[in-house]
């Protein structure tokens, strides 16, 4: 049976149907409170609760810790982006930890990025060590996961595209907002992890709405590529690639092979003056919601809120 654990400033808790119940614990990280399993079963039954309304939720994944993201992973955005699902390689990139950021909180532009945009995705928040060449098979893929969140992977695409690397577009502080909840899940409710639907709205808008089904590396083929070159550890979280419904998007072909004949100063001049004009991007003061969540609302993941300001 899942649990979900709620984090504030000062403390952890686990919601229950009437509230949340304080864990009784001295973990001060994700990692120290994964391996307290006792105390967050006795708050799951406790009757003491406060209402969750009334919490100050900050991110269940704390930091510092590993942050690996996965690379153009739904069928629906690898087509958006130009590619062909059947060919795209399973790839990976690294987030700085100090982009973690609450469900609530802020996400704040740097005063240089013009082109901001999001990505909801499901993260894996890992609940055993997984060293180098670790042995993943479908038998034991749920003990390394310990749970999922919903996160938000914030793209500063005029910096991630002409740099043609991922790390500081997407490390800017706030740039993955986390949680509110992690849902910690057995092997049995992981086996329901197509069944989830990630959604995003900006501005009560539906940008983005799309269930794993049309995810193309699923975690058992992740961790297993993963293994291959990366140690991960307890408290360590892994994003999972998010769906079609982005700002950016990939250029019509006509446009594409014309501007790969240009000088790359002026190709990237001419698309981001095209860019400037999509008003899909995140502007100051737009509202961010994102859930994930089965259809039937057996796992729910939550609801994350943020506003964008710029600086």
């Amino acid at each position: 049976m899942s649990i979900s654990v709620l984090r504030t400033a000062d403390a952890w808790w686990v919601a229950t149907p009437s509230g949340a119940a304080r864990v009784d614990t001295a973990a001060t990280t994700t990692a120290q409170l994964l391996t307290d399993r006792q105390a967050l079963g006795a708050a799951a039954v406790s009757a003491e609760v406060v209402p969750v309304a009334g919490l100050s939720l900050v991110s269940p994944v704390t930091a510092p810790c590993r942050v690996v993201a996965q690379m153009t992973n739904f069928a629906s955005h690898v087509k958006d982006s130009g590619m062909d699902p059947e060919t795209v390689p399973l790839t990976f990139f690294r987030k700085a930890s100090g982009s973690i950021n609450g469900p609530h909180d802020d996400v704040i532009r740097p005063a240089h990025v013009r082109l901001l945009d999001y990505e909801v995705e499901i993260g894996l928040v890992f609940g055993r060590e997984m060293a180098v060449g670790s042995e993943i098979s479908a038998d034991n893929v749920a003990d390394y996961i310990a749970g999922l969140v919903v996160t938000n992977d914030i793209s500063a695409r005029d910096v991630q595209l002409p740099k043609t690397q991922f790390y500081e577009a997407k490390s800017y502080p706030t740039f993955t907002p986390v949680g509110p909840a992690l849902v910690l899940l057995d092997a049995d409710e992981l086996k329901r992890f197509t069944d989830l639907r990630l959604r995003l709205w900006v501005n009560g808008e539906v940008r983005q709405d799309m269930t794993v089904a049309d995810m193309i590396y699923r975690p058992l083929q992740t961790l297993q590529a993963l293994t291959r070159f990366q140690r991960m550890d307890i408290g360590d979280l892994l994003l999972t690639g998010t769906p079609i419904g982005t700002a950016l998007s990939a250029p019509p072909k006509p446009a594409e092979i014309i501007g790969s004949l240009l000088p790359p100063a002026v190709k990237w001049k001419l698309f981001f003056k095209g860019q400037a004009k999509n008003p899909k991007y995140l502007q100051d003061g737009d509202v961010i919601e994102a859930t994930i969540a089965t259809d039937d609302g057996a796992i729910d993941l939550g609801r994350q809120r943020t506003t964008v300001r710029y600086r």
